[in-house]
């Protein structure tokens, strides 16, 4: 798979806004309302941003500002942020360890949490597919917490992310998908993802659009 640096710290705000234009949108769709929102970080762990990685995301490193400034943002409005953390242990990765040569385990040397991101306390899920909900508490978590929106960030826009958009979808919650706030391999899937969120699941968003709506000036 063809791997490109399409995001960087100076080409992310205009790389996004140029996604963000060619972006279907839905006008039925709810608003962003941060009271009624959890963030959701996927996977931010080394074995996705550290270039020794066979995973390395060479775009990743540069929507990592752009999720702490919203992890910032969640906490000051008193609203929750969970991250979630790849681990698997031999017979829980089922598919994944027919389709990729290398799993990332609990106990891998870049298992990790990226040391860039502001990691909150008690706020980790460990998860073992792609799909965030799948065996993990963190429904009950966005439940207790009276969340009906979902701010998905992270990686990888087209696995992880797509899949927990869906689910989240299909639990009820409306989703918000962070253009600048996700990445992948190449720009292709991750504009090939986001359209196809943006058509029947998920609001493609910019980070700033969400940290003014949480500031009460959006």
């Amino acid at each position: 798979m063809r791997k490109e640096k399409y995001f960087t710290r100076r080409n992310i705000a205009a790389e996004a806004a140029a996604m963000a234009k060619a972006l279907p949108v839905n006008r039925r769709a709810d608003a962003f309302s941060p009271p009624q929102a959890a963030l959701l970080v996927i996977d931010m762990q080394r074995y996705f941003l550290s270039p020794e990685s066979r995973a390395f995301l060479p775009a990743a490193a540069a929507i990592t500002a752009n999720i702490n400034a919203l992890i910032a943002a969640f906490k000051k409005a008193g609203r929750p942020a969970y991250f979630t953390r790849h681990a698997n242990r031999g017979a829980d990765a089922g598919q994944m360890a027919a389709w990729w040569r290398e799993l990332l385990t609990r106990d891998h040397p870049l298992g990790d949490m990226h040391d860039g991101l502001h990691l909150l306390e008690n706020a980790i899920i460990e998860k073992t597919q792609y799909d965030a909900f799948f065996n993990t508490d963190l429904e009950s978590r966005l439940r207790s917490s009276g969340a009906k929106q979902l701010v998905i960030t992270g990686v990888a826009t087209h696995l992880c992310c797509e899949s927990t958009a869906r689910s989240a979808f299909v639990r009820g919650f409306a989703v918000f998908m962070a253009i600048d706030g996700t990445a992948t391999w190449n720009r292709e899937l991750h504009f090939a993802s986001l359209n196809g969120l943006a058509h029947g699941c998920a609001v493609p968003v910019l980070t700033n659009e969400l940290l003014a709506a949480a500031a009460g000036t959006g």
